[in-house]
């Protein structure tokens, strides 16, 4: 017996394992403070659970057309027009089960097995999993907390070859909180490669706005989902806008690989566009209290954060110090703080080797939780540092 070599060679996701060995001792009796996984703790906004029994009773539960619903589409078309100022016909918008399926199909739609993409170090630890499915190799550049985990235009541009067929660029970014200067978006855009923008943490920001992609070039792919702004992680629903030319292309991978996306979280995820922006300003106004706490109590700590994340729902924090203290590689010292402060944190390294020396902590949970969480964390860093 054996298995494909994608599936033995497949790194875990570090975070999951911290998740779970963090629910091991919640099960033997332990008090754990989750700061780990990047999943809102709000319930999807109450208008679109309506909808969600008002679409299950009038018997939507049924196929769709493989790009998706037609009404969805118009409105994600309107919503990307309205926001970012820049029109987009619908019928380049293909509807997905997740995010992730979306940048599946848009890297097998490009990729062959040996071309390359472009991505950040740090970036999302499932990147490279999902270029692998492709065969294809992610080309890494490093960003550094001194340029504020921004991305360097010219070490983008050294890193294109004859076999890269794509830039990938995600913000605001997760691990980092990161929101890319609109100016860097624009050069990488004139690179003259196809920019791949994942957008999910879009709506998110606090203090500056983030840009479309194609606010600066068309060619370019946009990848976005309702998972984080609108806090319907497990509804599973996704989108990409993507050039002309790559709407048949993606279409018949996703005819074959998934069919189309869920019938009635569809005609939910219209509602969400329409009539949440309440509950979205009220949950990113949450964040931003929960986030401007955890900057300052990591630097009351003394932890590395030079410059304040302005996206998303991460903080990502400078620990080699303790690391060299302690003798401990932030592996380690991640699940050292959960097995003696439950605390639980994600090391750096899950989001690639630039991740060495950080920790992420998510601030997707409850301000009093968070609260306790910092508190232990302090304590810990106290008694490792005698």
């Amino acid at each position: 017996m054996k298995v494909s070599r994608l599936a033995s060679s497949i790194p875990p996701f570090i975070v999951m394992d911290v998740l779970e060995r963090a629910q091991a001792l919640e099960a033997q009796g332990a008090d754990v403070v989750h700061l780990e996984v990047g999943e809102p703790d709000f319930d999807t906004p109450r208008a679109v659970v309506e909808r969600a029994n008002e679409a299950l009773a009038e018997g939507m539960t049924h196929y769709t057309h493989s790009l998706g619903r037609v009404s969805l589409r118009e409105a994600i078309a309107v919503h990307h027009e309205r926001r970012y100022g820049v029109p987009v016909d619908p019928g380049r918008v293909i509807v997905t089960s997740g995010s992730s399926p979306a940048l599946l199909l848009v890297f097998l739609a490009v990729c062959d097995p040996g071309d390359e993409v472009v991505v950040t170090d740090p970036g999302y630890a499932c990147y490279p999993n999902l270029l692998a499915c492709a065969g294809a190799v992610p080309v890494r550049v490093p960003i550094r907390e001194e340029d504020g985990f921004q991305v360097s235009v010219e070490a983008v541009q050294a890193r294109i070859g004859p076999r890269t067929r794509a830039i990938l660029l995600n913000s605001p970014a997760n691990p980092t909180g990161a929101v890319l200067d609109p100016g860097r978006m624009a050069a990488v855009a004139d690179l003259g490669v196809l920019v791949i923008s994942d957008q999910i943490y879009h709506g998110l920001e606090y203090g500056v706005r983030s840009h479309s992609i194609l606010e600066f070039t068309s060619h370019a792919v946009v990848v976005d989902g309702f998972s984080k702004r609108f806090a319907m992680t497990g509804w599973r629903l996704g989108y990409a806008i993507v050039p002309e030319w790559l709407v048949r292309p993606v279409q018949k991978l996703q005819q074959n690989y998934f069919i189309s996306a869920g019938d009635f979280v569809q005609v939910c995820a219209e509602v969400a566009l329409t009539r949440c922006e309440a509950d979205v300003e009220a949950m990113r106004e949450a964040y931003d209290r929960r986030r401007r706490l955890v900057v300052q109590r990591v630097r009351e700590m003394g932890l590395g954060l030079p410059v304040e994340p302005r996206g998303a729902f991460y903080v990502f924090c400078n620990v080699s110090s303790v690391c060299e203290r302690t003798g401990m590689n932030v592996y380690e010292l991640c699940f050292d703080i959960l097995e003696r402060a439950h605390v639980a944190v994600t090391p750096g390294t899950d989001f690639g080797p630039g991740g060495e020396g950080y920790v992420r902590i998510s601030y997707a949970t409850a301000l009093d939780r968070i609260q306790v969480g910092l508190d232990r964390l302090a304590r810990y860093l106290e008694e490792v540092g005698r």
